[in-house]
């Protein structure tokens, strides 16, 4: 009988060694399990920096100013701002009505449109239905529009109309200085409404059309 309780003393403690073997390999794999869930939990979360405006604004009507002269003047329905993309920007998805005034605070132009953006506050775009009217009531059309203050021009390479009250033009590939006053516009095609013999007149495309408004008589 001390032979055989031996020897189940000795299974015994066999089996409690591996058994603890056992455990031991369980609970290392349940503590790799659980780091490597605890990884997968906390991966980096997407940068949203790019997707939330720094400031929001609604019913919007301001001043804007360069080196203390009034420069333009925005309205529009809301204003974000965002100043941590490449490059900063503002964006207007509800429309903007933008004037501009020249040194004296007179009105050069100004322009409503569907959308608009202003890329490092030197380069606007505005997209959608784009109307402009300049200080000779020349009004433009097109669907795009651009505004480089840092070069002081302003252009468009989509179709673009531009109605004056004694000729109708139209084209591609705008370009004009930055009152709006000096442009060309490429593969147009012009038509005078009335001539002399009170008929309109249309002329032929013709690859670049040049227009220079008149010069303002000096005032008393």
């Amino acid at each position: 009988m001390d032979k055989d309780a031996a020897n189940i003393n000795t299974k015994l403690s066999l089996l409690a060694r591996m058994t603890a073997s056992s455990m031991a390999v369980v609970v290392a794999a349940l503590a790799a399990f659980s780091c490597s869930s605890d990884h997968a939990a906390h991966a980096p979360a997407v940068s949203d920096k790019d997707s939330l405006p720094f400031m929001q604004s609604w019913g919007v009507s301001t001043l804007i100013s360069d080196s203390g002269v009034i420069r333009y003047k925005i309205t529009a329905e809301e204003w974000f701002i965002y100043n941590t993309t490449q490059p900063p920007r503002w964006t207007f998805m509800k429309g903007i009505l933008l004037e501009k005034f020249d040194s004296t605070f007179h009105s050069d132009w100004f322009v409503q449109a569907d959308t608009a953006y202003c890329h490092n506050q030197e380069l606007w775009e505005l997209r959608g239905r784009v109307v402009i009217r300049n200080q000779e009531g020349t009004v433009f059309t097109s669907e795009e529009f651009f505004w480089d203050m840092e070069r002081h021009e302003t252009y468009s390479n989509q179709f673009m109309t531009i109605r004056k009250p004694d000729e109708f033009l139209q084209g591609y590939r705008f370009r004009s200085n930055e009152q709006m006053t000096r442009y060309t516009v490429s593969n147009a095609n012009a038509e005078t409404p009335f001539s002399d013999s009170g008929s309109s007149t249309a002329a032929a495309p013709n690859d670049s059309l040049v227009r220079t408004a008149p010069a303002k008589p000096n005032q008393p």
